[in-house]
């Protein structure tokens, strides 16, 4: 998430009024953690943070080339490279710039960026631009050049539940069962609670039937806040199994954590029954390695195809707020013997990490 919230209801409607913000556990480790670090040889070789800032991190991978973007508020970059380790070196383009004064004109949030039926789409939020980030929505762009950082920006409008038009941010695709899906963070118009949502999408720019609700926050790792947070829903797929990787907890607080709810790659998305949730957090803060606020993540494979890696946003020090100090960070991930995903602890900043394979 870009930043807080919210009351879209009217029971937290004054909550939101005089709040002026930007975009969004305790030390757990999953499955044993990472293994102990080897020092990559030189040139091989690359530490984190990615950049200085960058809450929300997204890469798309297609064709051996990166595009990776983030929130920056006032507009939509695109930064395309060859190697994300060298993400620092790559300047970026200016996709979209929202004309002033209109429904989407600030608060830009959480863009991602896809490459669907030939043509490329952006999914971002966002509202007027001001304090007031109750009107945030969920927007879409469209461009039909090969090269998404060329071309022509088309504004597709504004992606909406017909059945329930709320709160809405965060939006990632889910593709299951020849069908594609929506999945989003949310209000459900009684409270400022964020929860998840799923839609079927007749294209690329439409939601179709009922919006259905998979998850709210329930765990006490959950409930660090107010607010109270299920958001910056993502897709990773292994095996036979679909995960949906979340963040939880207020964006503003270090106990911002990973969550995840898994089901079957053939079961109905539609149906919450399909999705189990994990009663522990499966990412999240380590101050040993100054990495605070960890979450609102992506994925991507490596260029040789035989690593997995998680691209994530944290806070360098303690109490920095859900403000430009996130920045961007990633890491190789394992998977444990039953399929799920070993996203292990953060790696200390500053520390050399060997890069994706074919790099």
């Amino acid at each position: 998430m870009a930043w807080i919230q919210r009351p879209s209801s009217r029971v937290l409607a004054g909550l939101l009024l005089g709040l002026s913000l930007l975009s969004c556990k305790k030390e757990t480790t999953t499955g044993g953690g990472n293994p102990p670090p080897v020092t990559p040889p030189a040139g091989t070789s690359f530490t984190n943070p990615l950049l200085s800032s960058g809450p929300d991190p997204w890469v798309y991978q297609k064709d051996g080339v990166y595009y990776y973007m983030h929130t920056t508020n006032t507009n939509l970059r695109i930064w395309k490279t060859s190697r994300m380790s060298d993400l620092s070196q790559t300047s970026s383009v200016v996709a979209w710039t929202p004309p002033p004064g209109g429904p989407a004109s600030g608060n830009l949030w959480a863009p991602e960026l896809y490459f669907l039926d030939g043509k490329w789409y952006i999914y971002y939020s966002a509202g007027p631009a001001g304090t007031n980030l109750g009107l945030q929505r969920t927007w879409v762009l469209e461009n039909t050049a090969a090269d998404p950082t060329t071309g022509t920006w088309t504004d597709k409008g504004r992606l909406f539940s017909p059945t329930a038009d709320f709160w809405a941010i965060d939006g990632t695709v889910l593709e299951q069962n020849n069908r594609r899906y929506f999945i989003w963070s949310g209000h459900n118009g009684l409270d400022g609670i964020q929860r998840l949502y799923i839609s079927e999408m007749s294209n690329p720019w439409t939601l179709v039937g009922p919006r259905v609700e998979l998850s709210h926050p329930e765990y006490s790792w959950e409930n660090v806040g107010p607010p109270y947070v299920n958001e910056g829903p993502e897709i990773l797929k292994h095996g036979t199994k679909t995960f949906l990787v979340y963040s939880a907890s207020f964006c503003g607080t270090d106990q911002y954590a990973l969550g995840m709810l898994t089901a079957s790659s053939t079961a109905d998305p539609m149906l919450p029954a399909s999705w189990t949730k994990s009663a522990t957090p499966v990412f999240s803060q380590s101050p040993a390695n100054r990495a605070y606020a960890t979450g609102h993540n992506s994925f991507f494979r490596s260029k040789d195809g035989q690593e997995d890696w998680i691209l994530y946003h944290a806070n360098s020090n303690p109490n920095e707020g859900c403000v430009e100090k996130r920045n961007p960070r990633m890491q190789r991930f394992t998977w444990n013997p039953d399929g799920t995903p070993n996203f292990g602890v953060p790696v200390a900043i500053n520390t050399p990490q060997s890069k994706p394979g074919g790099e």
